[in-house]
């Protein structure tokens, strides 16, 4: 116990899991409509196109300052969703077929980039590499003053577009029949999981951040089947996996903080699969047990 007083006295600590819980909170309820939609691998295509804006956003400006930074990445989500969103339109291309070329264009030619500068020899390049995998430790206080404003400003456009948010991940057709723009409330929804990659790119990087937006979705999902309650479940489901994480972290030497964020949600994951009542599968599997007792011995087939 005085462990763990000593270390929430700590600066670093406290920061690293307050910007850890906002990052969980904002992904968790953008995630739920990804997940919704079926378009879980739509965060993993926005966070890998974000890795060229980055790279592009230094070489323009020659500043590794972190509001520009996210900024250029920020853009270089949007085209990708808005490149992702036009292929789907204009051909007869799957959207999963669409989603792994848009990902894999964009994330190689942030890889290019990213080795194009550091062959440069430029010492002010020196970190770049750290928005692969996240680098939480490297959070200051105006980071997560900066996630708090974007992750509030993404929470209130859910809660404005509650109810077209709400029909465009259950029954677009539905949306279209009542006059709604889907294609235009799609890219509303997308741009503001933009924000939520953003945020997170400093904590757990390009690579990780999808599992950041699936994660919360996919054990809310388990435990409800409304998505109110959805949504505030994955919300506490990616602030708990964030606080767990960098708790665990930082008490151990240069264990990383992004990928045992990622572990720590995986852990809730498989609890939630797991003990969920009535979609859990030891419950399924417990009452399948007490119908077949129920049934007796027809169940088995030994009635006469």
């Amino acid at each position: 116990m005085s462990a763990l007083i000593e270390l929430l006295g700590d600066y670093t600590l406290r920061t690293v899991a307050l910007g850890s819980a906002l990052l969980g909170i904002t992904s968790g309820v953008l995630g739920s409509f990804a997940v919704l939609r079926r378009q879980g691998l739509l965060g993993d295509v926005l966070s890998h196109a974000a890795l060229p804006g980055v790279c592009l956003a230094f070489l323009l400006t020659g500043t590794r300052t972190p509001a520009v930074l996210l900024a250029g990445a920020a853009v270089s989500c949007w085209l990708g969703a808005a490149a992702l969103f036009r292929v789907v339109e204009e051909t007869r291309v799957s959207e999963d077929s669409v989603m792994g070329i848009v990902l894999s264009v964009f994330f190689g030619f942030g890889i290019v980039l990213l080795t194009f500068i550091s062959k440069r020899g430029d010492a002010a390049q020196a970190g770049l590499n750290t928005y692969l995998f996240g680098q939480a430790a490297t959070l200051v206080w105006e980071n997560v003053v900066t996630m708090a404003a974007l992750g509030l400003l993404a929470i209130a456009a859910v809660v404005l577009w509650y109810k077209e948010f709400k029909l465009l991940a259950f029954d677009p057709e539905f949306a279209t029949s009542l006059g709604y723009n889907t294609r235009r409330l799609g890219l509303l929804l997308t741009s503001v999981t933009v924000v939520a990659i953003v945020i997170g790119l400093q904590t757990v990087g390009v690579v990780l951040m999808a599992a950041m937006l699936v994660g919360p979705a996919v054990a809310a999902r388990q435990w409800t089947s409304r998505l109110s309650r959805m949504l505030v479940v994955a919300a506490l489901v990616g602030a708990l996996s964030g606080l767990s994480g960098a708790l665990i972290s930082m008490s151990q030497p240069r264990l990383p903080t992004g990928p045992m964020i990622i572990l720590s949600l995986t852990a809730l994951v498989v609890v939630s699969l797991l003990l969920a009542p009535e979609r859990g599968l030891l419950w399924e599997r417990r009452h399948r047990r007490g119908r077949r007792r129920d049934r007796g011995p027809e169940a088995s087939g030994d009635g006469a």
